[in-house]
């Protein structure tokens, strides 16, 4: 019985009530200007008058809810008064600056929901106001009697007499309890009034209120992109300042070791470490440059141009590499050599993670339609540099080899990655270029 009167007894509930009158407080205005056809004609039956002067006002009072700024102030009210989870509208649909497939899809998606709705989007902010107004004015009428009935019924104040008539029966309560009931029963049917009229406008709200059809693809559009975006800079911090870390741990290790014996040897590990994180921190400045949306002088993204700098770190760090290149490099720019980049160095660094010693074979081929490419190494007994050993010492995230992965299928190529005989593992990606004449 106490769940059933809840609502009666949040405030929130009177709120909504109280944004129904104002609704009707505002309208107000519009009432002199929709009489003025009336007016012009005297000589028409007063229904007719009446009739025109509501059907002027309606027209009015829904003019206002064509400007954009009405509805912005509109979905702001109703959630600070209904409560209800509105979000702003969105004045422009974001507008791709890269045409990739999936901004181009939703480009397409938003131009139909435009082209199959047009006109009934525009419409349900008028028609919100309607209802808002017509809601405010018969609540604000019907809670004036019921509470002026209830205030002046117990004592008979101002001679008032009060009576109920259904189908020949009636009820004219006495003064006494009588008269105490009603004045109860009207002070309660004031309560259940601003509760259906509060309900009535938040059933609303998100329907006439909330984002159109095109806003919602619009929305979802820019998600994407925003998700997109911290994809690939995840992807970015995962290649360079993993790789960066793998080695600069191992080149430390090397340096510790040879320290006493080898003190040249030592040396040039310790250069190595310091360029290696010298690569990693103009890497971390260019993915916080493009975080913070800042046109900064910061590094460009890394690619097959700095292949020749990431061989010399791993053979710093101990390894034994041996590439195998072949093709004009210098011809293959853009998304596929960054990516090729990424590939190489997450294969490497796998090697030096999870490898058992021996050399890694890289191998790259440029041809005018492909970019090539294989990492091989020697791991110990059943184990794999992709998915590391239970004696390795380096903990891995598991997304190194997911994260190629998506990069590669993103450009419609190819990538294996599995063992290679009893002994190796192999590391395999072809891309498709599309290289300049």
């Amino acid at each position: 019985m106490t769940r059933g009167f809840r609502p009666l007894l949040r405030g929130s509930t009177y709120a909504g009530a109280l944004f129904a009158y104002c609704g009707a407080l505002v309208s107000l205005p519009l009432l002199p200007f929709a009489a003025l056809p009336a007016l012009a004609w005297p000589s028409a039956p007063e229904g007719v008058r009446i009739a025109l002067t509501v059907l002027v006002w309606a027209v009015l009072i829904g003019a206002l809810g064509l400007a954009r700024t009405t509805r912005r102030v509109l979905i702001a009210c109703a959630r600070r008064m209904l409560g209800v989870p509105l979000p702003d509208p969105v004045a422009e649909p974001p507008r791709p600056t890269a045409p990739t497939r999936s901004t181009a899809a939703s480009a397409r998606s938003m131009a139909s929901a435009r082209s199959t709705a047009p006109g009934s989007d525009r419409l349900r902010t008028p028609l919100w106001l309607l209802a808002h107004v017509a809601l405010g004015w018969a609540a604000a009428q019907s809670a004036v009697l019921l509470v002026g009935a209830g205030l002046l019924l117990p004592g008979g104040w101002a001679g008032a007499e009060a009576g109920v008539s259904v189908r020949g029966w009636s009820l004219r309560p006495e003064h006494g309890w009588q008269s105490w009931a009603a004045a109860l029963g009207c002070l309660l049917l004031a309560a259940l009034l601003c509760l259906a009229v509060t309900g009535a406008l938040r059933w609303l709200a998100p329907r006439l209120l909330g984002p159109s059809s095109a806003e919602r693809l619009a929305l979802a559009a820019e998600r994407e992109r925003a998700l997109a975006e911290r994809n690939r800079l995840a992807h970015e911090l995962h290649d360079s300042i993993g790789h960066t870390l793998t080695a600069a741990t191992i080149q430390a290790a090397v340096a510790g070791e040879v320290l006493g014996a080898d003190p040249e040897a030592a040396r040039a590990a310790l250069r190595s470490i310091e360029e290696s994180t010298r690569a990693a921190l103009e890497d971390l400045d260019y993915v916080l440059g493009m975080l913070r949306e800042e046109q900064t002088a910061t590094a460009p993204p890394r690619s097959l141009a700095d292949l020749p700098e990431l061989l010399d770190r791993l053979r710093h760090a101990g390894a034994v590499v041996e590439p195998e290149l072949a093709g004009d490099f210098t011809r293959v720019r853009g998304t596929p050599a960054r990516a090729a980049y990424r590939i190489l160095q997450e294969g490497l660094t796998n090697a030096l993670r999870h490898g058992a010693g021996g050399p890694i074979r890289v191998t790259v081929t440029a041809t005018p339609d492909a970019l090539r490419l294989s990492v091989v190494n020697r791991t110990g007994s059943g184990g794999g540099s992709g998915g590391g050993s239970a004696t390795t010492a380096f903990p891995t995230s598991g997304h190194g080899l997911p994260g190629l992965t998506e990069r590669v299928r993103l450009l419609h190529g190819e990538i294996t990655a599995g063992p290679d005989g009893p002994d190796h593992w192999r590391l395999t990606a072809r891309l498709p270029v599309r290289v300049p004449a």
